[in-house]
């Protein structure tokens, strides 16, 4: 289903279920789709039984989310970095997406370690403050077994990260001004000095673009990497700031045409970079494409 074949508008749903669906399915496209479909089918239905609409909802989108990201991870190839398809959360983004609800990039990139049960678990307990009995009714699981697939998706995350950053500020702003700086005057020096020791660098193509290089760590390494980027895909780009999903991010436009978006990860006290995500696959760059015209 496509966004031209006319979803069902009904705001008092919509704008409540589509944030468990992106969440879980990391892609907005996929997570209207499973909104339209299970709005759908619940219009056509019997409703005698249904005593809670609202949670009946939420509890048919979060399952059938985890069914499609389910077949949707089966068919990547295990080396693949799939990274969540960026959504603007500035003054500019589609308030119809209920961005409140939606996570920092930085955990939705984390959470792609765990299979779909543990991830809705893992949402729905941390970040919507579910109990352990509404997740075990809504997965239609026990409880001993929510604790188990809740214990596997915490250590697997290791370090949980917020449920979303506070909105990036001038200080953030300046870093990032500084790490331009630095790549622009070929300062590798005063480019290490922005980023964290352990710095990580995952970058997406979606199989359609060709990768400097899928994932670099570490301060030297990714420093590099940088240099490399800039000089052979960035030099003659033009770069705008923004928000996306919380997180401050970069967009890079050659001849007009969005080629990438860099969200950054700042330690929250420190300041230094943690981690760049760099999403080059045109298909999710579509939605930034529309909201952020030149």
């Amino acid at each position: 289903m496509t966004p031209d074949s006319g979803y069902i508008i009904d705001e008092k749903y919509t704008d409540v279920l589509f944030p468990y669906a992106y969440n879980i399915l990391g892609a907005v496209e996929d997570a209207r789709d499973t909104v339209q479909e299970v709005l759908t089918k619940h219009l056509s239905a019997t409703k005698e039984h249904i005593t809670d609409e609202k949670n009946y909802l939420i509890r048919s989108v979060i399952n059938f989310a985890i069914n499609l990201k389910t077949r949707r991870k089966k068919t990547r190839r295990k080396d693949d970095i799939w990274l969540p398809e960026p959504v603007a959360s500035d003054d500019t983004a589609d308030k119809n997406l209920h961005l409140n609800e939606i996570l920092s990039y930085s955990l939705l990139a984390l959470m792609e370690r765990l299979n779909a049960r543990e991830r809705a678990v893992f949402i729905l307990r941390e970040s919507f403050d579910y109990s352990h009995l509404e997740i075990a009714g809504i997965l239609s699981i026990t409880e001993e077994h929510l604790r188990k697939l809740l214990s596997r998706a915490k250590a697997s995350i290791q370090k949980p990260l917020p449920r979303h950053n506070r909105p990036p500020d001038a200080h953030e702003r300046d870093v990032l001004e500084r790490f331009l700086g630095a790549i622009r005057r070929r300062d590798i020096q005063q480019l290490e000095s922005i980023m964290a020791a352990d710095i990580q660098f995952y970058a997406d193509g979606g199989g359609k673009i060709p990768l400097a290089a899928k994932e670099c760590a570490g301060a030297s390494q990714v420093a590099a990497l940088q240099m490399v980027i800039y000089q052979k895909y960035l030099l003659s780009a033009r770069l705008e700031y923004i928000t996306v999903n919380h997180q401050p991010a970069l967009l890079s436009y050659v001849r007009d045409r969005l080629t990438s978006c860099q969200v950054f990860n700042l330690h929250p006290e420190l300041g230094t970079l943690q981690q760049i995500h760099v999403v080059l696959d045109p298909d999710k760059l579509k939605l930034l494409s529309k909201q952020f015209k030149p």
